[in-house]
């Protein structure tokens, strides 16, 4: 079954084919939404997929040497995100599911990340540290759904990252620009670590280095390396937490974060310590991508789930543990 893949819940606008039967990606394409100074408008960023969404789509089809007429579904980001740029995504698979008389499914972006690790990886039954701009999540699949064991409770780790970089001047996305500066700091800085039980917290931590910044008490270089240091040991305190609990013992990471370089080290360490498996997949499959959403689509499909136009409609609040996994049974 060839299937198109269309994502569009923030920044990026992507599209993929890929070959469901034989679980092959035949192209993978994407435009990204970027900044020198300031971060997002979601009204700019739709306008941003409206202006750039056929040459993706067309790419995407180009490249996996493929037409229109070969794709038997399409599959497109449903939930959660940014509803601007949902609806973007939406129009575009309704129309082409209208056009080409084939089916359509909407899938939730989070579950999307957990289920390309599983299919591009070894990893079985994983607890996944699901760290992205909006989401930050430790998430492991029980009795019929993906269930939230740990997650923040303001903002998100990548919002946290571009909020700071947006602070610091550092434009958008900030998060690979912090990763740059914290590979030349020379000196860690302790910072507020909060862990709640299961959950983090970054609201308060972000004043706090601002504070800290202003007042010249620190180096961008250090703050950046503190930063990292502390948030990327916070989220995995709560992860392994939750291998401990669930008895799991796989770790695989997801998410625009999971593409930091020392967020993957201290992954790897925390597991060999654990006697674990961390997996960890191409970037390309980390940030938001139409693959993933192509890919669940597919699993979707072929156990039995059927959409109309009319339950096509996005929901952008809709969180991962709200999803019934009927596939997985």
């Amino acid at each position: 079954m060839i299937i198109l893949g269309i994502e569009s819940t923030a920044h990026t606008f992507g599209a993929s084919i890929i070959d469901f039967d034989n679980k092959k990606v035949l192209s993978n394409e994407k435009m990204n939404y970027t900044t020198k100074s300031g971060g997002m408008i979601p009204s700019k960023v739709a306008d941003f997929h409206v202006e750039n969404c056929d040459k993706v789509i067309d790419s995407a089809l180009e490249k996996a040497g493929k037409t229109f007429e070969d794709v038997q579904l399409i599959s497109f980001s449903q939930s959660p995100g940014i509803g601007h740029m949902l609806k973007i995504g939406a129009f575009a698979a309704r129309t082409l599911s209208k056009r080409l008389n084939v089916p359509i499914i909407g899938v939730n972006h989070c579950i999307a990340h957990l289920e390309i690790g599983r299919v591009l990886t070894d990893a079985k039954d994983p607890v996944l540290l699901y760290a992205s701009g909006a989401n930050t999540q430790v998430i492991a699949y029980e009795g019929g759904k993906y269930r939230v064991f740990g997650e923040t409770l303001d903002i998100g780790i990548g919002n946290f990252l571009d909020s700071l970089a947006r602070f610091l001047g550092l434009g958008f996305p900030g998060g690979p620009k912090i990763q740059e500066l914290a590979k030349k700091g020379k000196k860690f800085h302790k910072l507020p670590y909060v862990v709640k039980g299961m959950d983090v917290s970054f609201g308060g931590l972000l004043t706090h280095c601002k504070n800290l910044y202003s007042q010249k008490k620190i180096s961008i270089e250090d703050l950046c390396l503190s930063v990292q240091e502390t948030v990327f040991a916070m989220l995995l305190e709560v992860s392994e937490r939750a291998m401990a609990h669930t008895g799991k013992k796989e770790l695989l990471l997801g998410g625009g974060v999971a593409c930091n370089t020392r967020l993957q080290e201290m992954s790897n360490i925390m597991c060999k310590e654990r006697d674990a498996k961390c997996f960890i997949l191409e970037n390309q499959y980390n940030v938001d991508n139409a693959a993933m959403i192509a890919m669940l689509g597919g699993m979707m499909h072929t156990s039995g789930t059927r959409q109309e136009l009319k339950d096509t409609e996005v929901n952008p609040y809709l969180r991962t543990d709200e999803v019934l996994v009927s596939w997985r049974n």
